[in-house]
């Protein structure tokens, strides 16, 4: 049991959150779990332990386990999409720069979260609430790499095709820098030679 759950059971004065700053605490918690135990310690009464609150206000947020790996994974892609378009307005306007910056700002940002992204794609491998998610941002993502890539590429277009593979790339060696399995500098330099690769085939 948590220091702040006995703080809070002993007679500490209960500070009263709103739902989204609630929400914003829970989400805190299971990322710290996640981080120091792995995501199979992210149980709804093991959140309800840890935050020190009742179960129905973790079930009353999250539904499921599922809907709480869920909810873990579209934190994290609002971060990663903070996380681009701030690199994205701070770059220089080159192709080298752009491409630069969309492939050093992914892996960076799955490196920030450590093993926890694997641990959640895992949980909720197969599952309709990860498809779901996950199509959304991808569909967000492309269509962000297509405005962002847009000044340097040639009449036809980057096809769909090419950024579906750029996509898968990157999640590839994002996923194998956090790993260890190669370094981040690595990842960055293939990532960006992805992205430079389909920019010069549009031109053909």
């Amino acid at each position: 049991m948590s220091s702040k759950q006995n703080d809070n059971r002993g007679g500490a004065k209960r500070v009263r959150l709103s739902r989204e700053q609630r929400y914003r605490q829970l989400l805190d918690v299971a990322w710290r779990l996640a981080r120091e135990e792995g995501t199979d310690a992210l149980t709804l009464p093991r959140m309800a332990d840890e935050a020190g609150v009742t179960k129905p206000v973790i079930y009353d947020h999250f539904g499921t386990r599922n809907g709480l790996l869920t909810a873990l994974y579209q934190d994290f892609d609002l971060r990663q999409t903070a996380m681009i378009d701030a690199a994205l307005d701070a770059s220089g306007p080159t192709l080298q720069a752009t491409a630069m910056v969309i492939a050093s700002a992914y892996v960076d940002c799955v490196l920030a979260q450590g093993r926890e992204i694997p641990g959640v794609l895992a949980g909720l491998a197969g599952s309709p609430e990860l498809e779901a998610v996950k199509r959304d941002y991808q569909v967000v993502f492309i269509e962000k790499c297509r405005r962002a890539l847009a000044p340097f590429t040639g009449a036809k277009g980057i096809l769909q095709p090419g950024f579906w593979a750029m996509l898968g790339a990157a999640d590839a060696l994002s996923h194998a820098a956090a790993r260890g399995e190669i370094s981040v500098e690595q990842a960055h330099a293939e990532l960006y030679e992805v992205i430079v690769a389909m920019v010069a085939r549009s031109s053909r």
